[in-house]
């Protein structure tokens, strides 16, 4: 038989407690206190606002914004002129703002010469200037924001009812529903806009109307494929099978409980497609098919200002800072919006 070794078991004694002193017991912080910290209860509209509001960028492009607003909706109003108001003999007047004009800012004078004293029109101010038929550029450039704001907020409102909807069932129904859905949206992509909108403008008058109807037929796209993607991945969760076995139809699961978790992200989506749709608007101005004379846009102003700029460059400036301010601040107000809602998508 082979042996069995036995290990004997040390015993515990009073002894090993003599090797430790009461100062080893006494606690790093007893001035403190060690119990959890309590957090005020706070709503998720309220969290999102937090995070918003540390990001100075889309702070100082949610200011921009409002400011741009405000003056689209006051200025023409304050101007004293009318957006289409021509005469000639205050043609081609360089920008001169009262108060300024004495610090040699906004002095009415071009190539050294003071413009307004040579007309004999020293009682006159044009904060903007005025363009080439004698408009008054400031009311011009508020009324045309105006048609681009109002341009970028049917282009919101295309993307929420239609973009939305589309992408919510095509992603939830999935299989045949799916993939026809998908295929006709491959199709109305291929179309360039500028090509649909040459279409449209033979056949409906040039101007908002065709505008418009190209962004309820293409524009909404790119939303549906955000609402899709996001359908795809909370579809299968477990609070969707639940209201399934409960005897929820399905578009009260769309609409009730897939579509309040990913709100957010569409909101933030439908921002996003505010510079875009701004852009398009100026674009196709520029090139003769958006906004038709006498109406303004910020477009219609950059293409007018541009025939001139060699010679009076004034026309074309007060147009671009705009639309580079509402293109610039739009993205800013965005991307915060983006991370607000997520803060795990923050780079």
């Amino acid at each position: 038989m082979s042996e069995i070794t036995k290990k004997t078991v040390p015993v515990l004694t009073d002894e090993i407690v003599d090797d430790y002193s009461a100062e080893d017991f006494v606690f790093v912080q007893q001035n403190e206190r060690l119990t959890d910290k309590v957090y005020e209860a706070t709503s998720y509209l309220r969290d999102v606002w937090i995070n918003f509001s540390k990001n100075k960028g889309a702070v100082v492009g949610m200011i921009i914004i409002s400011v741009i607003i405000l003056f689209a909706v006051v200025g023409p109003m304050v101007s004293g002129f009318r957006y289409d108001d021509i005469n000639l003999a205050h043609q081609s007047l360089p920008p001169r703002i009262p108060g300024l004009e004495k610090i040699g800012l906004f002095n009415g004078f071009e190539n050294g010469v003071n413009v307004y004293e040579k007309k004999g029109l020293m009682d006159v101010y044009y904060w903007f200037g005025t363009d080439t038929n004698g408009r008054d550029l400031f009311t011009r450039v508020w009324e045309g924001t105006r048609i681009s704001l109002s341009i970028a907020l049917i282009a919101v409102t295309v993307d929420i009812i239609i973009g939305m909807s589309y992408g919510l069932i095509s992603g939830y129904f999935g299989g045949k529903v799916d993939m026809i859905m998908q295929r006709a949206v491959e199709i109305l992509n291929g179309i360039p806009t500028l090509i649909l909108v040459t279409l449209l403008g033979m056949v409906l008058p040039r101007g908002m109307t065709s505008i418009i109807v190209a962004l309820m037929i293409t524009g909404w796209i790119g939303m549906s494929r955000i609402s899709r993607a996001e359908v795809l991945k909370l579809k299968e969760s477990e609070y969707i099978l639940a209201s399934r076995t409960l005897g929820a139809k399905n578009f009260a699961i769309i609409f009730k409980d897939i579509l309040p978790n990913i709100f957010g992200q569409l909101i933030t989506m439908a921002m996003f497609s505010v510079p875009s749709a701004i852009f398009t608007e100026a674009y196709l101005s520029f090139v003769g098919l958006g906004i038709p004379a006498p109406a303004a846009s910020l477009g219609t102003l950059i293409s007018d200002g541009y025939k001139s700029m060699t010679v009076h460059p004034f026309m074309i400036i007060s147009g671009i800072i705009v639309l580079a301010l509402l293109m610039l601040s739009f993205n800013l107000f965005a991307d915060g919006l983006r991370d607000a809602f997520d803060p795990n998508q923050k780079h």
